[in-house]
């Protein structure tokens, strides 16, 4: 039966996978490009490998992998392909963010800029739900789906000639 506004429950759960996806997606492709490109205030690839390697001590090939899962990984989890894989690199980046960074500070952003950085409020919440991708996958609304789709219905073609 219909809800009320005409939507059965597994195409709104469907729609609310895609939101998620699009909404991580979007916020992480934004730090992507600070990184890579400077884009929005960013440091850019030097100065971000900079910070990485020099403040924190992560080894370049971290920073590299950090970088481009932050970029062209996004691309990827917006229209919806290797979702999952993708979101556990994002939990494994915001858990590494959390434990080198911004778990020092506490809790709470830096609102009033009274604190030395800002806090991990922020890294749980895209946790939780770069999460609900790891758990549900990517949904009806991505390309996985369409690939997975087309993969049944030659393999469901290639049986029936059989």
């Amino acid at each position: 039966m219909a809800t009320d506004i005409g939507m059965t429950a597994n195409r709104k759960f469907q729609l609310t996978l895609f939101v998620i996806r699009l909404t991580v997606g979007v916020v992480i492709l934004a730090h992507g490009v600070q990184k890579l490109f400077g884009w929005f205030g960013g440091y850019g690839f030097d100065g971000t490998m900079n910070f990485f390697t020099g403040t924190i001590g992560l080894p370049y090939f971290a920073g590299i992998i950090i970088i481009l899962l932050e970029t062209f990984g996004m691309l990827a989890l917006i229209v919806g392909i290797m979702g999952r894989m993708i979101s556990i690199g994002v939990i494994l980046i915001m858990l590494g963010a959390i434990l080198t960074t911004h778990g020092s500070v506490g809790f709470y952003m830096n609102w009033y800029g009274t604190l030395p950085g800002e806090g991990f409020e922020y890294h749980l919440l895209v946790i939780a739900l770069a999460g609900a991708t790891v758990v549900n996958g990517t949904g009806a609304f991505s390309l996985d789906q369409v690939i997975w789709r087309r993969r049944k219905h030659v393999a469901d073609h290639s049986n029936a000639m059989a």
